[in-house]
């Protein structure tokens, strides 16, 4: 059985820092840490109107992007989905990873990398260490902020 976590929405109403950061905490890395197949932001593309939706559908929900005839403007869902699409291809596993310090998930891609996910949204910088096997390296991260770390398997 697999599980597929979609339809979290962004509401017109938000604010980007915020939205991002908790977009990334419970969505992203949350349904992943929790087993989800899959994690979808909804929709992909809106006008400024917020259109289309279907009947009754939320009259709030920002796509990724906002589309307004020539002009296409890159909302938070845009990089929420980013910080993943790069890196975590189809195909890829989700891989154990600790969470003592820094909400976070790893995983195995099909092109022999691995890939983590880590999310800052504290007031203050962050300075870890990346494990895997007898390599290690130190990284920070500054306050409010996610990165995504790559690095071959072997």
């Amino acid at each position: 059985m697999k599980l597929y976590f979609t339809e979290q929405w962004v509401g017109s109403d938000g604010e980007f820092g915020g939205d991002l950061m908790w977009h990334i905490r419970h969505v992203l890395i949350g349904a992943c840490r929790n087993w989800s197949s899959a994690v979808l932001e909804w929709n992909l593309a809106a006008d400024p109107f917020c259109c289309p939706h279907t009947p009754g559908g939320e009259a709030r929900c920002v796509g990724a992007l906002t589309i307004d005839g020539d002009r296409v403007e890159r909302n938070v869902a845009y990089y929420i989905i980013g910080h993943a699409a790069k890196a975590v291809r189809p195909g890829a596993v989700r891989i154990h990873s600790s969470e003592d310090l820094l909400p976070n998930v790893a995983f195995s891609t099909p092109d022999g990398k691995l890939a983590l996910i880590v999310l800052n949204d504290g007031d203050t910088a962050v300075g870890f260490d990346i494990r895997y096997r007898e390599l290690a390296a130190r990284a920070e991260i500054p306050a409010k902020s996610v990165a995504t770390y790559l690095w071959p398997a072997d």
